[in-house]
């Protein structure tokens, strides 16, 4: 069940325009600002045909403020209002242990002890302690929320497409 992983994945979405100079204001789809911060090569579209050049970026109040090469005037800034930013996979070298949250999506979680298909991933929420995994199973047509924890996440392999998890007792009423 081998799934081909997106490229270009979206990093996050430019609101507005900064200052006279061509200043962009972006708000981040990642983990934090600081991460964004760290390119020097983003893109407009996800197919990775419409490159910008960083010239430089800065965190200011959980936004970035992001200067691109050839943008230089408060009216050229504006043509970019509203348009997503996407990133390169392959320009990010993840630690072991963490992944795309699109990676995610689709996954199918499954108990690592009785081989119970709990259900997919369909979103991951952020909570600050620890993500929490969504899992909905279509039979049952109910979801199951799991914490994004050493003690339930078990395995994880993107490759196969499969999540396997050992359930705390009392996280979800089945579970034994």
């Amino acid at each position: 069940m081998s799934t081909e992983k997106k490229r270009f994945l979206e990093i996050g979405k430019i609101t507005n325009v900064h200052g006279l100079h061509g200043e962009l204001k972006v708000y981040p789809w990642c983990d934090d600002a600081a991460f964004l911060c760290s390119f020097t090569e983003l893109y407009l579209d996800s197919h990775g045909t419409e490159k910008l050049e960083i010239f430089r970026s800065r965190i200011q109040q959980n936004c970035v403020i992001m200067q691109i090469a050839g943008c230089d005037t408060r009216e050229q800034a504006e043509t970019f209002r509203n348009k997503i930013l996407y990133m390169d996979r392959q320009d990010v070298e993840l630690e072991d242990g963490c992944y795309f949250i699109q990676d995610l999506i689709g996954l199918q979680v499954v108990d690592a002890d009785t081989g119970r298909i709990w259900g997919v991933i369909r979103d991951v929420m952020q909570t600050g302690a620890n993500d929490v995994y969504q899992i909905w199973n279509e039979q049952e047509r109910r979801e199951y929320l799991a914490p994004a924890i050493p003690d339930v996440i078990l395995e994880t392999d993107l490759d196969a497409g499969i999540m396997k998890i050992r359930p705390l007792k009392g996280l979800f009423e089945d579970a034994d």
